[in-house]
């Protein structure tokens, strides 16, 4: 197999006394699979802590990778805030009011009705390009900025398109991994080629209501210090988590730049491998790192193994890796599907087919991987 379509990426990793994603009543998200109640983690939130991960193997920080901004302020705060600085506020209303319709929708000049959009870097400079230009050309005159806004409407919305049409990273690196959908300009939409799961934990939820309090340090006599009782939940558990990552459809996205996208390959494996949700840092300290990585490469569809862990499995990291191994072999003996594997685990129980390897050592692999297309 020489050009490999998909990358599969599964990994198990543990964590006690965490709150790691918190549904709208500020309870550990659930999911019920195989009739028991799970700990989940959303794919939103995963993706968000790899996206702006302050690490040595980061997204942003990679050579030649475009930043982006998901807001429904970029214009408000990215095109227009320094010419409020310097020129008049009614004729840098004009032209945001216009500027928010184009990038937004024709309902765009209220920030309540605007969708929150994700820009490149690119996409940005040049808005703000022709907002300075437009200003300048207003030359402080408020009856000029409004005609010029009108004027410009219309020939603005086309030579947006058409830029981002030519630009390599219209929606910068964030955009060519994980897509981005524009409602109100469908032909924006950029198609995700990193496609990631719902992590969940392989056995059923643990977890407990904590009880404590704030202190008063300045507590005097018969008075009993606890300023603030207050109450939430902590879980524990072993997560299975499940990334397809789309090398083609990656490709397209970077332009073709294949250095690129093996870099990108690279530093998600670390991402994935050492980055941890950062809900409720101060109280629970939730750093973890994954216990197993599986990693497989293959041109037929993906699948998940989810199913290794219907029947609850012991939150132990060899058992789990176990059951993900029979499930696997299962597969294999049904599908034959030849995938290439490798595996990093911190227990010694086998997986089919799966040569061994450090972290890096799959990093690496990852990285070849983009270079065998075409």
């Amino acid at each position: 197999m020489t050009n490999p379509r998909f990358l599969q990426i599964h990994f198990l990793t543990p964590y006690s006394s965490v709150l790691l994603n918190r549904d709208d009543s500020g309870l550990a998200k659930r999911l019920p699979f195989g009739g028991v109640l799970r700990t989940r983690v959303s794919s939103q939130c995963l993706k968000r802590h790899w996206r702006i991960a302050d690490d040595p193997h980061n997204i942003h920080g990679i050579d030649g990778a475009d930043a982006a901004f998901r807001s429904r302020e970029i214009v408000d705060r990215k095109v227009f805030e320094q010419l409020r600085e310097t020129v008049d506020a009614d004729v840098v209303a004009e032209f945001e009011k216009t500027f928010n319709e184009v990038v937004y929708g024709d309902k765009g000049a209220d920030k309540k009705s605007r969708q929150t959009l994700l820009l490149g870097e690119v996409e940005i400079a040049w808005l703000k390009s022709e907002a300075e230009r437009l200003v300048a050309d207003a030359a402080g005159d408020k009856g000029a900025a409004k005609d010029l806004a009108k004027a410009w409407k219309k020939e603005g919305a086309a030579n947006f398109k058409a830029m981002r049409q030519g630009a390599t990273l219209p929606g910068g690196l964030t955009g060519a991994l994980f897509g981005r959908m524009v409602t109100s300009d469908p032909e924006a939409n950029i198609t995700a080629p990193v496609h990631v799961a719902h992590a969940f934990t392989v056995h059923a939820e643990e977890a407990e209501s904590d009880y404590f309090v704030a202190v008063d340090d300045l507590a005097t006599g018969d008075e009993t210090g606890a300023d603030t009782i207050q109450e939430t939940e902590l879980t524990s558990g072993l997560f299975y988590g499940y990334v397809v990552v789309d090398i083609p459809g990656l490709l397209k996205n970077l332009g073709g730049n294949v250095a690129l996208a093996g870099q990108v390959l690279h530093n998600l494996i670390y991402l994935i491998a050492e980055v941890s949700p950062g809900a409720k840092l101060g109280s629970t300290a939730p750093y973890s790192r994954a216990a197993m990585m599986l990693l497989e490469a293959g041109d037929r569809q993906p699948r998940s193994l989810a199913d290794a862990f219907r029947s609850p499995c012991a939150p132990e990291t060899g058992q789990a890796v176990a059951a993900l191994s029979d499930h696997l072999g299962a597969l294999d003996a049904a599908y034959a599907t030849g995938e290439e594997r490798r595996v990093m685990s911190l227990s010694n129980a086998p997986v089919p087919g799966a040569e061994a390897g450090s972290l890096a050592d799959l990093a690496a692999w990852a990285d070849a991987l983009a270079g065998r297309q075409g």
